[in-house]
């Protein structure tokens, strides 16, 4: 019994003993935001007054892509074919060919004619509606020396498919062809023969106006 009074009296002189804390109101300004940086927060700084950058600068750095274009002052060659007739061709250098077909080849134009050779009489369309010339209508490109890379040929008015055996002939003389009808054929071989050359590139051409019979 002794020891619970003495319990008491010793809580009680301890409760007497403590002094309650007063509550320390924290303001906005105690308050520092949180940053990874190591060094003391700083606001960022204010924009320039002024946008001067300094005196124009000289150098043109606008592309001019007409200057990368490295054929725009290379002229056509003078078989370049300038129009396409019902039966024939104006070229470049003021030549006229009339009632003929042309044959362009190494920097020369020769009339050609097709439909003239044996056998072919008078055509130059067989029966399935295929181009068909013999070996004798490009006697000039056995002889021709380089020989061209290319030959471009012109159907006339449409376009038309080479007969099997001539394509076989071109073939063997080594010659690429391709064949389209006569207006676009003569664009292509002005475009390619100022690119690459006459010596790389030739023209067969039959008039737009061609007939047969």
């Amino acid at each position: 019994m002794a020891s619970t009074v003495s319990t008491r009296r010793i809580t009680a002189a301890l409760l007497s003993s403590t002094r309650s804390l007063p509550v320390r109101h924290l303001r906005p300004s105690h308050f520092r935001p949180f940053s990874h940086n190591p060094h003391h927060y700083r606001p960022p700084s204010a924009p320039p007054k002024s946008r001067d950058r300094g005196p124009p600068s000289k150098e043109d750095t606008q592309t001019d892509f007409g200057k990368m274009d490295i054929f725009t002052n290379t002229p056509p060659p003078s078989t370049a074919v300038d129009a396409c007739y019902s039966d024939g061709f104006l070229l470049d250098s003021g030549l006229q060919i009339s009632g003929s077909g042309v044959l362009l080849v190494g920097g020369e134009a020769l009339r050609w004619s097709p439909w003239q050779a044996s056998g072919a009489g008078g055509k130059v369309f067989n029966g399935k509606g295929q181009m068909e010339v013999g070996e004798e209508g490009w006697g000039v490109l056995r002889v021709v020396w380089p020989k061209p890379d290319l030959l471009i040929v012109g159907t006339g008015k449409g376009i038309r498919p080479l007969a099997p055996a001539t394509r076989k002939v071109l073939n063997e003389l080594g010659i690429r062809v391709e064949v389209q009808d006569t207006r676009n054929a003569a664009a292509q071989f002005n475009l390619l023969a100022t690119e690459r050359g006459v010596q790389q590139v030739a023209a067969a051409l039959v008039p737009v106006g061609w007939r047969e019979g």
